[in-house]
């Protein structure tokens, strides 16, 4: 490959740029069309024989993108050095096209609403999740960052599948608002609608007063007595599970 060093060019364009940390995150960016303006590898032969058996659909664009450079090098670009020890620099989707998305009308597709998220793992197998299930978006309220570095390796790189957006709840997209409690109507007794938006609390605290306030139904999930509460990542796909199945 040639062009510019990719460590000065990694070195520019870090700051400003979303870290794709490892090669399942770069094969899903890729795939979804994310801009990638430099790409490294400690072997690359490696990465591209993963590529050839995982994901032949990128093998090409991948040959062209990818740097091999020394683990050292490599270790000095990444915080977490992953197994694949392949990372690469993004360019962030623009705002105003994922809130267009958000907001569009008629979705075919929940919005998934975490309301003030801590766990940064959490929120990244979410967004692997809503990817999956073809979800509209992923948004967070509260301080956590969806785009930092950990969400985006939890999310393999599956941010450039779905919008993924931190809003205020008074800036929440459209639509029915369905907030998981456990003081709710039971899932399997409602239907949820396709411009639903599916509301989850944290596990320590729950839903904020400001969007249980602006929830339009109260669900829960059935549970066993005496079991507190499920992972937050295990309730999204149970209830996107259930709207997947297109009734009640």
């Amino acid at each position: 490959m040639t062009g510019p060093d990719p460590v000065s060019l990694w070195h520019r364009l870090a700051d400003a740029s979303v870290l794709l940390d490892g090669f399942h995150a770069l094969k899903h960016a890729v795939r979804f069309g994310a801009r990638v303006p430099v790409a490294v590898a400690v072997d690359r032969a490696a990465a591209l024989a993963l590529a050839e058996e995982l994901a032949p659909d990128v093998r090409d664009t991948l040959d062209a993108l990818l740097t091999q450079v020394p683990e050292s090098v490599y270790t000095s670009l990444v915080p977490r050095p992953h197994p694949t020890a392949v990372a690469a620099l993004a360019v962030r989707p623009p705002r105003a096209d994922h809130l267009d998305r958000l907001a569009h009308a008629p979705r075919t597709a929940p919005v998934v609403v975490l309301d003030n998220p801590r766990n940064l793992g959490n929120a990244g197998a979410v967004i692997r999740l809503a990817a999956g299930f073809g979800a509209t978006g992923v948004v967070t309220t509260g301080t956590l960052d969806p785009w930092h570095p950990t969400v985006v390796r939890g999310g393999a790189g599956l941010h450039f599948a779905t919008a993924v957006e931190r809003l205020t709840v008074a800036e929440l997209p459209p639509g029915p608002v369905f907030a998981l409690d456990p003081e709710g109507d039971d899932i399997r007794a409602v239907k949820l609608p396709d411009d639903a938006v599916l509301a989850f609390g944290s596990e320590r605290s729950g839903l904020s007063p400001e969007l249980r306030a602006r929830a339009d139904h109260l669900v829960a999930l059935p549970m066993r007595p005496q079991v507190s509460s499920y992972n937050l990542a295990t309730s999204v796909a149970m209830t996107l599970y259930h709207w997947s199945l297109g009734g009640s």
